[in-house]
């Protein structure tokens, strides 16, 4: 369960941004919007290879060295 203590003399809006970063870095947001609707296990498996397919390219694009710029 995710809390923010509001500090004193704290504005009620500065409190619920901190609420609302605790809540997205804790991946709650992620996990209920996936919960919303059924996602079929293949459609699941398909997902989540492409993201991993995503992630691998994105870190080979990172260990390559730059491009000449002439």
């Amino acid at each position: 369960m995710t809390t923010v203590i509001p500090k004193p003399n704290e504005p009620v809006e500065v409190a619920l941004r901190r609420f609302r970063r605790a809540i997205q870095n804790n991946g709650l947001i992620a996990e209920l919007r996936a919960r919303t609707a059924y996602e079929k296990p293949t459609t699941e498996r398909k997902r989540k290879k492409a993201a991993a397919v995503a992630r691998l390219r994105k870190q080979i694009r990172r260990a390559m060295p730059p491009r000449k710029l002439y």
